[in-house]
């Protein structure tokens, strides 16, 4: 017997993954050699079978010759199924149907122009890849995947500062004209027990007909979701007695959101907090705090041994102090490009890094032995160093040497890194989703106080 809403083939669950990167969200849901991406969470996604499957990938980075991202994708899963060319170029019908689909894309403005030129009477500004999951669902028409998995920077809830959720706002009417309801949470990876601050929002679409959509749709307070949700049961949270949320409703057309969505005095505040539902144009919305009390990872627990660090990632003595310069509080005089002068401050940084706490966010800039602020430095016995591709890849929770290829520079490991997502959470979302759709039931509420 297959499983409810499994694809009757072979009982998977076939997934597109779009802006892939280096394959966060394909290691999080495939696993990676069979067994759990992470170290940390247990439960294995192939028991008894493979019941995600990728069936088609995209990855491709605008405004750049080479397309290393891609070349570690292909290396780890092949070229088959897998396009390196960009998505906006490519046209629906060569996408596969499929059950799932997923990315991380990228943060930019998402206002809609007032063009009149297609027949939806709008289009979204020139490169803004949002229009493209836009475009693909809506071309899919009935084929569209039932379930949408995305992730975006955590500002994607305040944006633009003019217009305080517009963006957002946006996106949920466009899915929610689609066929969708969706759910949010942001999660920092770190409060559930891995090893890096990493705050990012996530959201999840349930397409009419699914059981989450019926079981959203036939809730007569719409706000429990944010209590008995698929979020909640994989990230739990603490009692929501007594915290109020807010409601609202997304009115008008998407280019009406674009120009009039929290305009005026009222833009300063978004009125999206870090967990919500939409169903129908109307969201409900609150502030939740995590509720997590097993083991925690820490730095400290995902460093190589010091025989194993090449000596260029130790910081040299006379770098030591720009190290201390730059990792300091300051409050100084400036002067900016056109020549105003200014007061310049800034708080002090921990130097080194704790090894004692999960570590900071990652960013892009980790690379390259020049000191730097937002830099990672740790103290290794005697030993003041900066963090391996390999430790960087662990706080993000990948397999090690996963963006290991023979002519890839470490400089640009590491902003693989920044740019990638924590593979636990996608894993911890998979699972919980999984068991739900194996049950074609939504199971009851399940809130840790």
């Amino acid at each position: 017997m297959v499983a409810p809403n499994l694809n009757p083939e072979d009982g998977t669950l076939r997934v597109v993954e779009l802006f892939a990167g280096v394959g966060g969200f394909r290691l999080g849901l495939e696993g990676w050699d069979g067994k759990s991406a992470s170290s940390g969470y247990q439960k294995l996604l192939r028991d008894g079978g493979d019941q995600y499957r990728v069936v088609w990938s995209n990855q491709w980075e605008p405004s750049t010759k080479r397309q290393h991202a891609n070349e570690v994708y292909e290396a780890r899963w092949g070229a088959d199924h897998h396009c390196g060319e960009d998505i906006s170029r490519i046209p629906t019908e060569a996408i596969p149907d499929h059950d799932m689909l997923v990315g991380g894309f990228p943060c930019q403005d998402y206002s809609v122009a007032t063009t009149l030129r297609n027949s939806k009477g709008l289009r979204g500004r020139k490169g803004v890849l949002w229009w493209q999951i836009e475009r693909i669902l809506r071309e899919k028409g009935d084929k569209a995947p039932r379930y949408l998995f995305l992730e975006n920077v955590d500002r994607l809830l305040q944006s633009p500062a003019t217009q305080r959720g517009r963006d957002f706002a946006i996106m949920l009417a466009s899915l929610s004209d689609l066929g969708y309801a969706v759910e949010w949470r942001v999660v920092n990876a770190a409060d559930y027990g891995m090893p890096q601050k990493r705050k990012r929002v996530f959201f999840l679409g349930y397409k009419k007909g699914t059981p989450e959509y019926d079981a959203i749709q036939n809730l007569k307070v719409k706000d429990m979701w944010v209590e008995e949700g698929l979020f909640a049961q994989a990230f739990p949270i603490g009692s929501t007695q007594g915290v109020s949320y807010y409601e609202g409703k997304l009115k008008g057309s998407l280019t009406t959101l674009s120009k009039k969505f929290n305009a005026g005095p009222t833009g300063k505040l978004s009125p999206f907090s870090n967990a919500g539902v939409m169903f129908d144009r109307n969201f409900w919305t609150m502030r939740v705090r995590p509720a997590w009390d097993e083991e925690k990872t820490l730095l400290g627990d995902v460093l190589q041994p010091l025989r194993q660090v090449p000596k260029e990632y130790r910081i040299d003595k006379d770098d030591l102090p720009k190290w201390k310069y730059l990792k300091g509080a300051k409050r100084e005089p400036r002067e900016s490009s056109k020549g105003y002068s200014y007061m310049f401050a800034e708080g002090a940084l921990s130097f080194p890094d704790s090894l004692d706490s999960p570590s900071r966010t990652i960013i892009t800039g980790e690379g390259g032995k020049a000191p730097s602020r937002t830099k990672h430095a740790i103290r290794q016995g005697r030993t003041l160093r900066r963090l391996t591709p390999v430790e960087l890849e662990r706080l993000n929770m990948f397999p090690d040497n996963h963006t290991a290829l023979e002519d890839i520079p470490d400089g640009k490991r590491a902003f693989f890194m920044g740019n990638a997502l924590v593979v636990g959470v996608i894993e911890r979302v998979g699972s919980v989703l999984l068991e739900r759709v194996q049950e074609g039931v939504v199971p009851p509420r399940k809130i840790l106080s």
